[in-house]
């Protein structure tokens, strides 16, 4: 007999949970929501908002975004190694569903891009902080509020085991451990797994993807996400699918000092490997989704961005070349006092030498390698990059020590994918066919990027949560509607 029953049970409550239990309930259904941590929100409380394409944002703006433009981009971005309904149904809806989370008293501060060549398709949360991090965590106070108002039942420190199923192979219940270890049953005809993927589990990592947590990457690990939505589905017969990295770069222990230290590593200069080679125009680190590529097919996972003193310097009379979202700040002064207080705590993703040769040495690169290139790099900056073409806007020259130095390895978001879904976020099976009653959406299912992350598109991890959460949710309280 079951310790509880309900018609749909939502396991986690980050963006994607939140919102299915949102949808389902406006749509007539009993929904229970079970949250592994005493709180729900998971990795939206870090971020700052969803992808939405067709807004009132983006008119107001004059900006030139359609789902059809966003479309095109996505797919051939992806050389159509995803599932295209799904993309063009998230898009379709995204619009709208920044109407549906306003209705709920979330408000934005617009329409925006992540950096240069993106699209405005990122809309930031407004807080009473201005933009930054954490912004989307108002949003999920306000589904949290809607939920609770719709009558949806949370269980905190309540964690999803298993998908229970009938002799027909349908869902009937979910087993779970609540907070005191005892293993409970709840009766449902539907069930969404919305558990975040499993970016917190470097053995899953490790096995899925071939990284090594904390070595040759650095993704964001949000605690309590460590695969649990992913094995539920995969036991319950849904396919499994490859298992990626949200990959992006990590310039490693530098954001914990001043920002102006990041932003001024994180311009478009010298980019070396292990070798002492350049590896691609540094125009393109930028997109860090690139760059993080870039970097996991390098030796040792690593490369190493190089200023002198003098580029330096005329970042600070002027500005630095770039700014984006997250680095939005031109102003780079206090540069130097960021070295200092590295030189203090032992900091070891930043490197000081005074000569090229010294600099060569800390890095780990044979000194006359990385000499001949910043020789020939230099003299490209008099004329033209005839190795990797390079802008001449950003092309400077490295002459004045002392020399500066990051290290970059690949980072990135947690774990993206490995639950098959078809375009109602339905799991599905190895020949394709829907598990009856089962739902699965945010990251554990996003299969949308194949190998690499769209940043061109900004907001798709956040827009694809809430959006997809949003059509399991209207899914499973359809289905439950047809059961009856």
């Amino acid at each position: 007999m079951a310790d509880f029953e309900t018609q749909i049970v939502v396991i986690a409550g980050g963006p994607a949970g939140l919102s299915a239990a949102v949808q389902a309930a406006e749509d007539g259904a009993d929904v229970i929501l079970i949250e592994k941590n005493a709180a729900v929100g998971g990795a939206a409380n870090m971020g700052m908002g969803p992808l939405a394409i067709g807004t009132k944002y983006q008119q107001r703006q004059m900006i030139d975004v359609t789902v059809e433009k966003c479309l095109k981009l996505f797919m051939e971005y992806t050389h159509y190694n995803i599932d295209g309904r799904l993309v063009k149904r998230y898009f379709d809806q995204s619009a709208e569903t920044i109407e549906w989370l306003e209705d709920m008293g979330v408000e934005f501060e617009g329409a925006f891009k992540y950096f240069t060549k993106s699209e405005a398709t990122w809309h930031i949360v407004k807080t009473d902080q201005g933009i930054g991090p954490r912004a989307a965590s108002f949003m999920n106070k306000a589904l949290f509020a809607r939920a609770q108002e719709l009558g949806v039942e949370f269980m905190l420190e309540t964690a999803g085991k298993k998908i229970l199923k009938d002799d027909e192979g349908k869902v009937c219940g979910v087993l779970a451990v609540d907070k005191d270890g005892k293993e409970i049953t709840i009766a449902c005809k539907a069930a969404i797994i919305c558990c975040g993927g499993a970016g917190a589990n470097p053995e899953f990592i490790k096995e899925e993807t071939g990284f090594t947590f904390g070595k040759d990457l650095f993704n964001f690990a949000i605690p309590g996400n460590v695969g649990d939505g992913i094995k539920m589905a995969w036991e319950a017969g849904a396919a499994k699918l490859p298992v990626r990295i949200e990959q992006a770069a990590n310039f490693e222990g530098i954001d914990e000092l001043p920002t102006a230290v990041p932003n001024v590593l994180t311009q478009p200069n010298l980019l070396v490997n292990k070798f002492g080679k350049r590896v691609m125009d540094e125009e393109q680190m930028q997109n860090t989704t690139f760059l993080g590529n870039a970097c996991a097919h390098q030796k040792d996972r690593v490369l190493f961005s190089i200023v002198d003193t003098s580029i330096v310097k005329d970042y600070i009379r002027n500005g630095v070349d770039e700014i984006c979202l997250v680095r939005m700040n031109p102003d780079v002064s206090d540069f130097f006092e960021g070295v200092e207080i590295a030189e203090k705590t032992g900091n070891k993703g930043l490197f000081k030498a005074d000569t090229i040769e010294e600099l060569a040495e800390k890095l780990g690169i044979d000194p006359e390698a990385l000499q001949e290139t910043v020789d020939d790099y230099n003299d490209y900056c008099d004329g033209y990059d005839e190795e990797f073409f390079k802008r001449k806007k950003y092309l400077r020259p490295l002459t004045k020590g002392p020399y500066y130095a990051a290290a970059i390895r690949p980072g990135g978001y947690g774990t993206v994918g490995g639950i098959r879904i078809n375009e109602n976020c339905e799991c599905c099976d190895d020949d394709f066919m829907p598990i009856p009653g089962l739902y699965a959406a945010g990251a554990d299912a996003c299969n949308l990027y194949d190998d690499s992350y769209i940043f061109l598109l900004p907001g798709n991890s956040m827009g694809f949560a809430v959006n997809s959460g949003r059509i399991a949710g209207m899914e499973a309280a359809e289905y439950i509607e047809d059961e009856d």
